[in-house]
């Protein structure tokens, strides 16, 4: 049952709406408050019906008489409008792997001014954007382009700076009224053109010269965006360009006595026998079980890093929505130190790789920190290992309809047989982070010609700020290669492709008000 309202009577009584379904026709019945039967409808595939707006359904009865239904929220709309429309349903690939439910909570949250606001202020997201299209103008000069997910339209207005002749800035949120808004007043109306809808669902007049888009997520994956924005090369013209171009996911194994522990703390509330009379102790196995389930999204000083990184490289070019489905990178790490092995360190680099100059965007945790952070995932049963000693292993990233993925860990000391394993929500992070510095850890295990490899080069984006030419450490080398990364063995690396690269410490924002806010929280 269904309470709802009519139209044109603000003041009328709530009714109730029965819906009795049989194979190809719905009873509608309309109760008022007295349960007394007001109107009956009788509703099959030829009943002409549609809903107005999120909460308001229309039925057209007979002749010129019409019933528009209003609910009480847009979930009871949509539950009625499930048992009375018997038209064939044609499900979009962004429908077919996505629950209603998550895509609801996903949009609404993108729709939020405040959260656009929070990824336009992460200024080494925005500038590393901008620095990546303007420095490439040759490749926007004139061109096509299309923003997927464009949010706010920061990306487009980029793209309209770097010389774009036109650009379709497709957005499903609500968002999108706000960016036509922005458009309307500004010097690109009429060449800005915004889009409302999922790319899987729009089509636009013409095929493209570039895409653009900021589809990452945590762990670079989560929130599945990079498959819409694979799907929409279905748009690209042959030989077109992506900004970004290529994704590496880093892995490296950790240590961190003190994050391990406090995961177990939290669940020895649970352990309680007499909380107020109630014994929770039946509890306390679910609980550490559901704490070791979150990934930990926060920074960390990199001495906690046990062995170099293995890299896992996605050419967004080249890959296709299916590659995403599941992702199953096996690992293989050499020791540097001795220690506990408590999980799995993440945090990805993308490139945007153009005619003039390759742009790396690094959210590792020796770069300036971003929205993205780093992300650690916990073993429920740590391993030993020695200096030398080989560990073996292999992350699966399994993708739900939660617009994330189920995280399988697993590792292995060749040495001992001793092997440990968790999976993990990504769709449920716990967030770490507090603000300050991360701790220097207890015993560094970075030391000697380890250490050396992590921390060559500074690894810092704020320091060189040198825009082409020399013998910039930073020009000749992935803004990785000072965490001495390993390919992993079944990914390709791009890199003969690259032309001039430049390191995160290089940004420059080319925007005034940009960068007068950087100068306040940075050394120029």
């Amino acid at each position: 049952m269904t309470k709802v309202g009519a139209k044109g009577d603000e003041a009328s009584p709530l009714f109730t709406i029965k819906v009795r379904r049989v194979s190809d026709e719905s009873q509608v019945t309309i109760l008022n408050n007295k349960d007394e039967v007001n109107m009956k409808i009788t509703m099959t595939s030829s009943s002409e019906s549609c809903k107005i707006g999120n909460a308001k359904f229309i039925i057209h009865i007979t002749g010129e008489h019409s019933i528009i239904l209003k609910f009480p929220t847009p979930t009871e709309m949509k539950r009625f409008q499930a048992q009375v429309d018997f038209r064939s349903k044609c499900q979009s690939v962004f429908d077919k792997r996505t629950a209603e439910s998550s895509a609801v909570q996903y949009f609404q949250f993108y729709g939020y001014l405040s959260q656009q606001q929070n990824m336009m202020q992460d200024y080494v997201r925005t500038g590393t954007y901008q620095k990546a299209m303007v420095q490439n103008f040759m490749d926007f000069r004139d061109k096509v382009v299309l923003d997927v997910g464009a949010g706010s339209g920061i990306l487009s207005f980029f793209a309209m700076q770097a010389g774009a002749r036109k650009v379709y800035a497709v957005e499903a949120s609500t968002m999108a009224e706000h960016t036509k808004k922005l458009v309307s007043q500004s010097q690109y109306a009429g060449r800005i053109i915004v889009i409302p809808g999922k790319i899987e669902e729009i089509d636009i007049p013409e095929q493209v010269d570039i895409i653009v888009s900021e589809p990452m997520g945590y762990m670079l994956f989560n929130e599945r965006m990079l498959e819409t924005y694979l799907h929409s090369k279905k748009f690209l013209r042959p030989n077109g360009l992506m900004f970004p171009t290529v994704g590496d996911l880093h892995i490296a194994p950790f240590s961190d006595e003190l994050l391990y522990m406090e995961q177990f703390t939290k669940a020895n509330f649970w352990y309680q026998q007499s909380f107020h009379g109630v014994d929770l102790s039946p509890l306390r196995d679910a609980a550490v079980e559901e704490y070791f389930k979150q990934p930990i999204v926060d920074t960390f000083d990199i001495r906690i890093l046990m062995a170099k990184s293995v890299k896992y490289t996605v050419n967004f070019l080249q890959a296709q929505e299916e590659d995403l489905h599941r992702i199953e990178i096996p690992l293989h790490f050499t020791a540097h130190s001795s220690g506990t092995v408590h999980g799995f360190a993440f945090w990805f680099d993308i490139a945007f790789i153009g005619s003039m100059s390759t742009v790396w965007l690094s959210t590792a945790p020796t770069e300036s920190l971003t929205h993205w952070y780093q992300v650690r995932c916990l073993f429920r049963s740590p391993l030993f290992i020695k200096t030398g000693e080989t560990m073996v292993g292999k992350v699966v990233l399994r993708s739900n309809m939660r617009q994330s993925y189920d995280v399988d860990i697993e590792a292995v000391v060749e040495a001992t047989g001793s092997k440990a394993e968790n999976t993990l929500d990504l769709k449920n992070p716990f967030f770490h982070y507090t603000g300050q510095p991360p701790a220097t850890p207890a015993e560094a295990h970075c030391s000697g010609v380890a250490g050396d490899a992590y921390t060559a080069g500074g690894g810092s984006n704020t320091g060189n700020n040198s825009s082409g030419g020399g013998s910039s450490h930073y020009q000749r080398h992935h803004p990785s290669a000072h965490y001495g990364q390993q390919d992993s063995q079944n990914t390709a690396n791009p890199s003969q492709q690259y032309h001039q690269q430049y390191h995160p410490s290089q940004y420059q924002f080319l925007v005034e008000s940009l960068t007068q806010v950087c100068r306040t929280n940075r050394q120029w």
